[in-house]
């Protein structure tokens, strides 16, 4: 089953380091922080960066939940696992298929790109290929689309790399 935590933002993955010295792995299949691929120019030159999908919050995949709950709660700065109050609530199906589809087994979100035409995108290749209809917003030169996805009971807006080729 899959789980939430919120953490600090910033430090997502000091936290991941931090928890491996609490041996929560014992209690765990993985636990991440998905993240975005973008493309930035700096000084002449196309970096490849990478983001934080959401800033805040820590992904655990584990079968055995109350055991992880019980470690995790001795790290101290975890902010609090998402739930209702003492409950653990694991993300509903739809939710773990989104991130699925989206960031993969790697649990990055890759750059997509795709073109404009009649002020609508067309993502040709990449993982939002198909999933045009999330995409809120797109700014051309930052190589940056923000999609709107529900996720987590909320809609939220992520960013996501794309890069469109041409404008026709």
């Amino acid at each position: 089953m899959w789980y939430v935590i919120q953490v600090p933002t910033g430090q997502e993955e000091q936290i991941i380091e931090e928890a491996k010295k609490y041996e929560v792995t014992e209690f765990l299949t993985e636990l991440f922080t998905p993240r975005w691929e973008n493309q930035k120019k700096i000084q002449g030159e196309w970096k490849e960066l990478t983001g934080v999908i959401f800033p805040g919050y820590l992904f655990v995949i584990t079968e055995m939940p109350e055991a992880l709950y019980q470690t995790l709660k001795r790290i101290p700065r975890l902010t609090k696992l998402l739930g209702t109050g003492e409950k653990w609530t694991p993300l509903s199906e739809e939710d773990i298929f989104l991130l699925e589809l989206l960031s993969g087994r790697e649990r990055i979100l890759r750059m997509s790109r795709g073109y404009q035409k009649d002020g609508r995108i067309y993502v040709t290749e990449g993982p939002l290929k198909g999933l045009e209809h999330l995409i809120c917003r797109a700014d051309r030169h930052k190589r940056i689309a923000w999609l709107k996805v529900k996720l987590l009971g909320e809609v939220r807006r992520l960013k996501a790399g794309l890069e469109i080729v041409r404008k026709i």
